[in-house]
């Protein structure tokens, strides 16, 4: 079985967004790992929102982690707070400052490419993606950082009943649904 032709796009595919968020970061003045960091921000749920959970979706040491928060700290565009349940957690948070600082335009181009695909094909994409990643981590024993929603944990509620995370028992928004977590099954 063949299998470099979809290697050699899904390589090229990241090289593009990589070199777009690079673009990016460069015109915000930051290094890329900062850059990156501010994103995963937006999107970590309160299972996410640690420095160990992004070093881990980084794959960066401590020490790397902690530099970077620091400096975006210093900016004013990330905080940093003890877990009000567990003083020994400490969680991270965009403050409004880091939040603009993000720019969309990747995801604004992002979403008109893929407004191009037939939704047939975008879902089959984003199925055999979705299988093809865990089927990766699972073999080199990494986790997913998936939306809430995708998770084998995820429990819908009916009507207007919350949603629910079935490892932590916990009451999910419908924002919260749609966060990545470390935790995602």
């Amino acid at each position: 079985m063949n299998t470099q032709g979809l290697h050699s796009l899904l390589a090229c595919l990241s090289r593009a967004l990589q070199s777009e968020q690079r673009r990016q970061a460069v015109a915000a003045g930051l290094p890329a790992v900062q850059w990156t960091i501010l994103h995963y921000l937006r999107q970590a749920n309160r299972y996410s929102n640690t420095p160990q959970a992004l070093g881990e979706y980084l794959g960066l040491t401590k020490g790397t982690v902690s530099q970077s928060l620091k400096r975006l700290e210093e900016r004013g565009w990330v905080r940093r707070a003890a877990d009000a349940q567990d003083g020994r957690v400490l969680r991270l948070a965009l403050t409004r400052n880091g939040l603009r600082q993000l720019d969309d335009s990747i995801d604004a181009e992002w979403r008109a490419a893929a407004a191009a695909l037939p939704a047939a094909q975008r879902d089959a994409a984003e199925a055999a993606l979705t299988q093809l990643l865990a089927g990766w981590q699972q073999s080199r024993g990494g986790r997913t950082f998936g939306a809430c929603h995708g998770c084998r944990h995820f429990q819908n509620g009916a009507g207007d009943a919350e949603h629910r995370c079935g490892l932590t028992g916990e009451a999910l928004s419908a924002a919260d649904s749609q966060l990545i977590c470390r935790e995602h099954a």
